[in-house]
């Protein structure tokens, strides 16, 4: 006979109890987990919403406490690229609270980026163009620091008078639309590609289909069209300061010397010394919107992935850069 290995007490009513009592100490511990659980989340929503709430949004919009007079500054830096933190939403919305802010005696745009969307710089430059007609007592500077490459120039085009460190790189006036061909590799693993389009050209930028040379011709006029744009808005912004060179537009890119003796910048110098000794107004007062805290954590881990992989395949959102 089937022996219990644990010995039952002698009595049902205390074996009851002693279940009575087990069952009770495991409900107490589910519900103490469970109040711990809602705690915590409740901890934590508390943090991010009063992060949403009480976290500045946009400091050009803010009350920044400034008396007499100042120079504004709105920095352009990274990829220039909708939804990026030099998008021309961001940069247009720090460029017009700067120039209505009362005391503000120029502006700075103060450039550390390697270019990126041809629509997103248009838009920036024709934004500054717009203001400096508005305001023509607010000078407008753009100060490049490590890099203003393609895009980025394009926009410090717009400017008065654009200034450099003797080490910065600046320039690179050229368009590129890039992209991977993957149909070797698909004959050899024994990938068979199946799209289907309404238009004889509609999949012509497919990486998955071989390049057709009526298409590639194609393609290359679009980018020689951008960068007719391109060099259209550089010779409008620096008129005859341009140096009489070829190799201005062919996609190249200069030091800050090389690049004032080509008359792509007016002079060396930093932010502060274009502040103190051309503005007269030492003080710099940054415009640039930041995201709040909470705006920043989520973009952050909903998008660094996705942006990852995106840049890696050379995808984006805009299919021709100006880089």
């Amino acid at each position: 006979m089937y022996q219990d290995p644990v010995d039952r007490p002698e009595s049902d009513k205390e074996w009851k109890l002693i279940e009575k009592v087990v069952g009770n100490i495991n409900s107490e511990q589910r519900r103490a987990r469970r109040w711990g659980i809602f705690f915590k989340l409740m901890t934590f929503a508390y943090l991010f919403i009063a992060l949403a709430i009480f976290a500045p949004s946009d400091l050009g919009t803010q009350d920044l406490g400034v008396d007499g007079r100042f120079t504004a500054m709105v920095e352009v830096k990274g990829v220039i690229a909708a939804g990026e933190e030099a998008s021309a939403d961001l940069i247009v919305t720090g460029l017009r609270n700067a120039f209505d802010a009362e005391g503000v005696q120029a502006v700075i745009l103060r450039i550390n980026s390697p270019g990126g969307s041809p629509v997103q710089s248009g838009y920036v430059y024709d934004e500054i163009v717009r203001l400096r007609g508005l305001n023509p007592s607010i000078p407008v500077y753009a100060v490049i620091s490590d890099l203003g490459a393609s895009g980025a120039y394009y926009i410090a085009a717009a400017a008065d008078e654009i200034y450099a460190d003797k080490a910065s790189l600046v320039g690179s006036i050229g368009v590129v639309g890039s992209g991977f061909g993957f149909v070797g590799a698909m004959e050899k693993l024994g990938v068979e590609r199946r799209q289907f389009t309404a238009g004889e050209h509609k999949g012509f930028l497919d990486p998955f289909t071989p390049l057709n040379k009526e298409e590639k011709s194609f393609w290359e006029g679009v980018l020689a069209t951008t960068h007719k744009q391109f060099i259209e808005q550089v010779r409008k912004g620096r008129g005859d300061r341009l140096a009489d060179d070829a190799k201005l537009f062919s996609g190249l890119i200069w030091t800050g010397e090389q690049a004032l003796s080509l008359g792509l910048i007016d002079g060396l110098g930093s932010s502060s010394y274009v502040a103190r000794e051309l503005v007269g107004a030492e003080k710099i007062v940054d415009f640039t919107p930041q995201p709040t805290p909470f705006e920043a954590l989520v973009g952050r881990l909903g998008a660094s992935m996705g942006k990852s992989l995106a840049t890696a395949f050379g995808v984006s959102d805009s299919p021709i850069s100006l880089k």
